[in-house]
């Protein structure tokens, strides 16, 4: 029996529960006849306009629009030019090294000292190469001898032609002797090829060199090979006899004028640039071999169509950039051409005054609705920030 009183007690509240949830429904959409076909509270009419305390709308401009920060694309005076980074490179450059091994018998350079074309740098022992040329120089003597006397016999018909020519033979051999002993002997004579600075010295007296052993460098440095890389798109810009402006760190306010001697005959695979060199002359000897520079071609200024690079949105090797129109935005492909620091020159695909996104470009698609936060304010044809 209690079981069966629990139940109905239980039932009994249930049902005044039903009852009261239905007579609050009841009450709340007595002010909307119809029931759901009219306008409900927080959704938009059927014109497009919100309710009273609703979300705006698509129709209203912002629903579901994603904020973005916009630039506006502008005419701006650029340097038409070329920038690279460089190395220098000695006009000549050469490691000193011997020939043949031997001991060293005498240094005539100090370090860093100049030099001229020629100049003996380092004597080495030549006991055995003068004896060697004295034995080559005896046996040509014997052997020439000969030969002057067996020319009369041959006219003679006392000598046979074979015997004749054995002699001559014997004679040029000997004489190739002399002259193999004679180098030899000028080899135990290190000389500059060409003038210069030498650099530290590297042997002392009585080392034991051999061929490829290092004794000094010697470098022409009065005038500095400048090579730099620059893209294969500005190929069409390059032309001998180019100016160009190298600066260092090293002296700053400095520049280092100069001229395009050549350019590489081949484009790197791997870097699509080709290495340009210039030639700057060096005078004072300001400029060390191995020393980072940056070069400036010559340059002139035209107006370009800049947007911010943040602008750009790459896709493999294609650049789009979204164009506001309205509510929405467009992607579009362009083609770029120089860049400033922090700019780039678009040459297809945009006009002056479009508004594009510099912030926000993940979120977007083709057709996004967007709400532009703001435009910052540039003066039209002012340079980008250097």
């Amino acid at each position: 029996m209690a079981d069966t009183r629990s139940i109905v007690t239980g039932a009994s509240i249930a049902l005044a529960l039903l009852c009261a949830g239905w007579a609050v429904y009841e009450s709340k959409h007595q002010a909307a006849p119809g029931g759901f076909a009219g306008a409900q509270q927080g959704r938009p009419a059927a014109g497009g306009a919100p309710a009273a305390g609703g979300r705006p709308g698509a129709a209203g401009g912002g629903g579901d629009a994603i904020p973005v920060l916009t630039a506006t694309a502008e005419n701006r005076q650029i340097n038409v030019g070329l920038e690279a980074i460089g190395t220098a490179n000695a006009n000549e450059s050469v490691s000193v090294t011997s020939k043949t091994s031997n001991l060293v018998t005498a240094i005539s350079f100090n370090d860093g000292q100049n030099v001229q074309a020629g100049q003996v740098l380092v004597e080495l022992d030549r006991a055995q190469t003068e004896a060697a040329l004295a034995a080559a120089s005896a046996a040509f003597a014997e052997s020439q001898s000969q030969f002057n006397r067996s020319r009369e016999l041959f006219n003679t018909q006392a000598l046979s032609k074979s015997q004749y020519e054995q002699l001559e033979a014997t004679m040029k051999s000997n004489q190739a002797r002399v002259d193999a002993a004679k180098a030899s002997l000028a080899d135990t004579y290190i000389r500059a090829p060409f003038a210069g600075r030498v650099g530290l010295r590297r042997v002392s007296l009585g080392t034991l060199i051999s061929p490829g052993t290092v004794i000094t460098t010697l470098d022409d440095t009065s005038s500095i090979k400048v090579d730099f890389a620059v893209p294969e798109m500005n190929l069409g810009e390059l032309r001998s006899g180019q100016a160009v402006i190298a600066r260092s760190s090293a002296y700053p306010g400095r520049n280092f004028a100069g001229r395009v001697a050549s350019v590489d005959s081949r484009v790197d695979p791997g870097s699509r640039a080709v290495t340009v060199r210039a030639l700057v002359p060096n005078r004072d000897g300001a400029l060390k071999p191995g020393m980072f520079l940056t070069v400036d071609l010559s340059k002139e200024r035209r107006l370009a169509l800049m947007v911010p690079e943040q602008a750009l949105v790459p896709e493999q090797a294609r650049q789009f950039i979204y164009v506001v129109q309205g509510p929405k935005v467009a992607k579009r492909e362009v083609k770029l051409g120089r860049r400033e620091p922090g700019f780039v020159e678009i040459t297809e695909g945009l006009r002056a005054g479009d508004h594009v996104v510099i912030e926000g470009t993940l979120k977007l698609r083709e057709g996004s609705l967007v709400r532009e936060l703001g435009v910052p304010a540039t003066a039209a044809g002012a340079a980008p920030p250097s």
